[in-house]
């Protein structure tokens, strides 16, 4: 063999070897990218099929529950931080708290023996049930007939950033009330990193408040009547809603800011971030469509208004849903009652686990059982599947199962939605794996989720309250 034989044998040697180390590194790397680009690359005619062959797709569903107990309920610790996320961020006023009967001695509830019924809200036997709220909440009675057709005019439309619609949707309805801002002044502050995957309502809220002139106010439990009330009263309604893009992608949650209705034509009219159109022309949803989606985030929405006109908007939000406590409660029976006629929809099993966590932060008696009937709720839209975006944008499943003891299951979903590409861009999940290594005494590695929740977003502080306590247990 001759030396110029050997010299080509040799190079194609190399290049295999090359190769054979490009692709194996190549999913790490695909990995590694900032999820802007990932999502170009899939997008793309030329590089989707080869980032599809390279990366692990998002599952169809989360796991279903183990159903393990790993602590007791009285072992479970009181981490600080979490207090601080049990408030939904309600109006920019003080709203005086109403006053809870006297708790009933309640026997404690075991995932055994507890079965939540479609329709009922378990009682122990002999006690009365605790009062809830109306069924359907309705404006007040001295509000004006609405008009038939009403579209707010000089809303501004906006493209949002990369996963950066809840920014985007705030800047459109400060920029109509006259406020100069941008999604990115706002994004700096809301999701400082671009890859973080989600702004909560409640963050939102906090923003409007603190940060600008205007207020803002956010409940869930709305219904089309009262987004048609702000509308004619003049109030661009942002709402929080499912999406599918009808692609292998997914589901994903969204915001939208609704500024018009026509009756007639049974249609809302919206700015969309992320569809557009982007121009003068409205997105246009049918009253059925509209409603199928926004039911996936029970029926969640805030309104920014002007702090001299704060009288107009409380006059449109029925009493029920101006306190935590009924509010929720509220919600808790919507979900019971939509149960009844669609007892197998994974979305609004979803939403009564949701409530029940949210009376149990709020509730001053029967804590305990509404986290234990949270965890059934839970269960139940797993077994059904879960989309694992959905605890990108909320996270009371992890708080239930915490409050509960079942540390196996935050450290399953959590381990689920950190394998993601998005996941691990989600500080809530950073920080509730952080709880649940500090409740089984992995000290250290709960320091380090704190610390990654930080490293997602640098303010978001019930993750730095936590990151306090566990670093003070760590130098004793």
């Amino acid at each position: 063999m001759n030396r110029r034989s050997k010299q080509l044998i040799a190079i194609i040697a190399i290049a295999m070897i090359v190769m054979s180390l490009g692709l194996f590194a190549l999913p790490r790397v695909v990995q590694a990218l900032p999820g802007q680009y990932l999502y170009r690359l899939q997008n793309h005619p030329l590089t989707g099929g080869i980032v599809e062959l390279v990366t692990t797709p998002i599952p169809a569903a989360l796991p279903a529950a183990s159903g393990e107990r790993a602590l007791s309920v009285a072992e479970v610790p009181e981490i600080p931080g979490l207090d601080v996320v049990a408030s939904t961020g309600l109006g920019s006023s003080e709203i005086a708290a109403i006053e809870e009967p006297a708790p009933t001695p309640m026997p404690s509830p075991t995932r055994e023996t507890l079965v939540i019924t479609v329709g009922e809200t378990p009682t122990p036997e002999g006690a009365p049930a605790e009062p809830t709220a109306t069924p359907t909440p309705s404006p007040t009675a001295t509000m004006a007939p609405l008009p038939e057709r009403v579209v707010l005019e000089d809303v501004p439309w906006e493209r949002q950033a990369f996963n950066n619609c809840g920014p985007a949707n705030m800047t459109i309805v400060l920029n109509y009330w006259g406020i100069e801002t941008t999604q990115q002044e706002a994004a700096s502050y809301l999701k400082p990193n671009e890859q973080d995957r989600n702004v909560s309502p409640w963050q939102i809220n906090d923003y409007v408040n603190e940060f600008t002139t205007m207020k803002s106010t956010a409940h869930t439990s709305g219904t089309p009547e009262m987004l048609k009330q702000f509308i004619a009263a003049g109030f661009p309604v942002v709402i929080e809603k499912g999406y599918e893009p009808g692609t292998s992608e997914g589901w994903y949650g969204h915001y939208l800011t609704v500024y018009g209705y026509d009756d007639a034509k049974e249609e809302f009219y919206s700015r969309d971030t992320y569809l557009g159109p982007f121009s003068e022309s409205p997105r246009v949803d049918s009253y059925d469509e509209f409603m199928k989606w926004w039911q996936q985030f029970y029926y969640t929405f805030y309104v920014i208004y002007p702090g001299h006109r704060e009288a107009e908007v409380m006059a449109i939000i029925p009493d029920v849903l101006e306190n935590e406590l009924t509010m929720w409660q509220h919600a808790e029976q919507i979900a019971r009652q939509e149960l009844a006629t669609n007892p197998d929809d994974v979305f609004t099993w979803f939403n009564l686990g949701v409530a029940l966590t949210r009376l149990g932060e709020v509730s001053t008696s029967g804590n305990q059982q509404y986290y234990t009937e949270a965890t059934q709720a839970f269960d139940r839209a797993r077994e059904i599947g879960l989309p694992p975006r959905a605890l990108y944008y909320e996270h009371r499943p992890l708080m239930a199962y915490y409050k509960t003891g079942r540390i196996d299951d935050v450290l399953e979903l959590t381990d689920s939605l950190l394998n993601d590409a998005g996941g691990k861009w989600v500080e809530e999940v950073q920080w509730y794996r952080g709880h649940a290594l500090a409740a089984t005494g992995e000290l250290q590695a709960a320091q380090e989720a704190y610390q990654a929740a930080l490293e997602v977003n640098p303010n978001f502080y019930p993750a730095q309250i936590s990151l306090d306590w566990v670093n003070g247990l760590l130098e004793q």
